[in-house]
C-alpha cells in the first residue's frame, strides 16, 4: 500500500501544500501574499486571513497535480511550530479537520527541522552525521543530524537572526520589502571589500547579529550626515560589503562546528540558503575543506511544503502521529 501524505505549511506568510508518495513529492503549490510589501514587513492579521483564502485552492491544487484525491491519502501533514499563532493556527485547524473527517492519522512537523529536511527531497542525498546551516529570516542554527528525525541544535543566534540582518539592512537603505533578494542582486555589482565592519567575537558555536546591525546603522548616519547621497552613490558597494560580514560570520563559526564534530556531508537550508554569495560560500569552503556540499533547490529554500511533506514521511514510518488536542506554538 503506498503512503500518500498531504503536507500543509503556512507558517508566515506563504500557504503551501505539497503530496509526498511514498517519499516521492509530487506536487509543491505556493500562494504567495503580495499585501505586506506596502507595510515593509509582514503583517500577522493580514497574513492569517490570507491563509484562509489561498488554504483550500491551495490543496485542491496539490492534489489534482499529484493525481489523487482526498479518498486515497494516508496521512494529513501541516507545521505546528514555530512561526506567526494566527498563521499556524490556520494550517493546524485545516489539517485537523481533515485527518478528523477522512479519518487519518495527523503528523505534526517543526518547521526548523523541515527546513534541514529539504535536503533530502532530490537525489544525491547526505548520509549521516549531516551538519547543516539553517539560516532564516528569524532563526540561524547549526544542526547537527544524527537521523532524518534525529536533530540537535550545536549552535544558535544570540538575538537576531541572519535574514533579518539582511532584512533590517535593506530598510536602512530604503529598499522595498523583502528587501533580503535586493541586496544579494546589488551585491553581484558591487565590491565587498569597500566598506569594512566588525565582525562579533563570541564564543563557541553561537551567533550575534544585533552588533552588526546596529554598526550598519550607524555607519549609514555618519556618511549621510557628510554626503546626503551616500546610499545613491555607493549602494551596490555598500550591500556587497554587508553581504560580505554576514556570510563571513556565518561561515567561520560552520567551518569550525564541522571541524569539531568531523563532519564531511554539510549542507545549508532556511530561506537565506537562496542567497548567491552563501551558495558561492559553502561550495568553496567544501573545495577547502574537502566536504561534500548539498543545497536545496531555490522552491525549497523558502518556507514550503515539500519539506513539510518530507519530514511527514519519516515521521509517519516511525509511527509519530498526533491527536486532535495538538496545538500549535510560535516557539
Amino acid at each position: 500500500m503506498s503512503i500518500n501524505i498531504l503536507a500543509i505549511e503556512s507558517s508566515c506568510d506563504e500557504t503551501s501544500a505539497a503530496v509526498i508518495k511514498d517519499g516521492k513529492i509530487y506536487s509543491n503549490f505556493i500562494a504567495n501574499q503580495t499585501v505586506h510589501e506596502q507595510y515593509g514587513g509582514v503583517v500577522p492579521e493580514l497574513a492569517s486571513r490570507a491563509h484562509q483564502e489561498n488554504i483550500v485552492p491551495v490543496v485542491d491544487q496539490a492534489l489534482k497535480k499529484a493525481g489523487i484525491t482526498q479518498n486515497d491519502l494516508t496521512a494529513v501533514a501541516f507545521t505546528q511550530s514555530p512561526g506567526l499563532i494566527g498563521s499556524l493556527l490556520v494550517g493546524s485547524c485545516f489539517a485537523k479537520a481533515m485527518a478528523l473527517a477522512l479519518d487519518l492519522p495527523l503528523i505534526a512537523v517543526q518547521h526548523m527541522d523541515a527546513h534541514v529536511m529539504a535536503n533530502f527531497i532530490d537525489d544525491p542525498q547526505p548520509t549521516f552525521p549531516f551538519l547543516c546551516l539553517t539560516v532564516s529570516g528569524g532563526h540561524t542554527q547549526i544542526v547537527l543530524c544524527k537521523g532524518h528525525l534525529h536533530m540537535e541544535i550545536i549552535g544558535k543566534t544570540l538575538d537576531d537572526a541572519a535574514g533579518e540582518a539582511f532584512d533590517k539592512t535593506a530598510k536602512l537603505l530604503g529598499l522595498p520589502y523583502p528587501g533580503g533578494p535586493l541586496i544579494d542582486k546589488y551585491a553581484q555589482q558591487g565590491n565587498p571589500h569597500r566598506f569594512t565592519f566588525s565582525e562579533p567575537q563570541i564564543p563557541g558555536l553561537d551567533f550575534s547579529f544585533s552588533g552588526l546591525k546596529t554598526g550598519i546603522l550607524y555607519f549609514l548616519q555618519d556618511n549621510l550626515k557628510k554626503d546626503p547621497r551616500f546610499i545613491e552613490n555607493n549602494l551596490h558597494d555598500i550591500c556587497a560589503s554587508v553581504q560580505e560580514r554576514i556570510i563571513s560570520i556565518l561561515m567561520n563559526k560552520f567551518i569550525k562546528a564541522a571541524r569539531e564534530t568531523g563532519a564531511t556531508q554539510v549542507g545549508i537550508a532556511g530561506g537565506v540558503s537562496a542567497n548567491s554569495g552563501l551558495r558561492k560560500a559553502m561550495l568553496a569552503a567544501g573545495e577547502r575543506e574537502g566536504w561534500q556540499v548539498f543545497i536545496p533547490k531555490f522552491e525549497y529554500c523558502t518556507d514550503n511544503a515539500a519539506m513539510i511533506a518530507m519530514t511527514a514521511h519519516y515521521k509517519y514510518l516511525a509511527g509519530e502521529f498526533v491527536g486532535l488536542d495538538v496545538v500549535p506554538s510560535p516557539r
